[in-house]
């Protein structure tokens, strides 16, 4: 009965060396006795090679890694005065935005254009179909020049001239279509639908928009003044004129 014993000892002590040196065995064996609630004894845990491991499955992520996947409601915290410094102007802020009902960004815009645009309107146009669509910010007494090149005589192009950061397209930037020629430095987009060119880049200011008048929305241009252009004699007709050149400038 001894011996029986004895037998019965030794066998996880030599499972366990072979594990030691390698074998799979051990750690097969190791890994039932762990399993099983018995603990591990003996042998440095460091030396032997452990079963290779399971890959887990991710835990659902947390309730606030979820928010932050998910964008919060636009200007919630810029509402609540968390992300802007208001100071004593957060009651006032927060009544105006309720009162024009706008989000923090359109009342910001709001303000910022009656600041930034004064002395001007904002006029809205478009083409004839209505896929192109834009808004301006200019003077509601407009300054027309009619052009005598070779294109503009023929497509009547009048047009005022505004610099690009008073312009904003609406929509129909997939509708448009450009056309250029000679130089290529004047883009004439127009509508690709109704071949309506509502607002172009005129070659005397290329960083600007030259805008048509007649594709102006009814209702906030008060008056016209017409100047002629010799733009059939281009380069003269620039360096004669004063203040072309610079109207697309802020």
């Amino acid at each position: 009965m001894r011996r029986t014993r004895s037998a019965v000892a030794t066998e996880p002590r030599e499972q366990r060396r072979s594990g030691s040196s390698g074998g799979l065995a051990g750690g097969e064996s190791r890994a039932r006795r762990s399993g099983s609630g018995t603990r591990a004894r003996g042998g440095g845990g460091a030396a032997s090679p452990k079963p290779p491991a399971k890959p887990r499955p991710k835990p659902p992520p947390r309730a606030q890694e979820a928010a932050a996947e998910e964008p919060p409601p636009p200007d919630a915290a810029a509402a609540s005065g968390s992300a802007l410094d208001l100071g004593e102007q957060r009651e006032r802020w927060e009544a105006f935005q309720k009162r024009q009902r706008l989000s923090c960004e359109g009342a910001a815009k709001l303000l910022l254009d009656t600041f930034e645009y004064q002395g001007l309107v904002k006029h809205t146009g478009g083409c004839h179909c209505g896929a192109v669509r834009f808004e301006v910010w200019a003077s509601a007494d407009l300054h027309i020049f009619d052009c005598n090149c070779s294109i503009c005589k023929k497509k009547q192009n009048r047009h005022f001239i505004v610099p690009a950061s008073r312009f904003k397209l609406l929509k129909g930037a997939e509708s448009i279509t450009t056309y250029t020629f000679n130089t290529h430095k004047a883009q004439h987009t127009f509508c690709k639908r109704c071949g309506v060119q509502s607002f172009y880049t005129p070659r005397s200011n290329p960083e600007g928009f030259g805008i048509a008048p007649h594709c102006l929305d009814e209702g906030t241009v008060r008056s016209v003044v017409t100047e002629e252009f010799n733009g059939s004699d281009w380069e003269r007709a620039m360096k004669e004129h004063k203040t072309i050149k610079n109207m697309s400038k802020e």
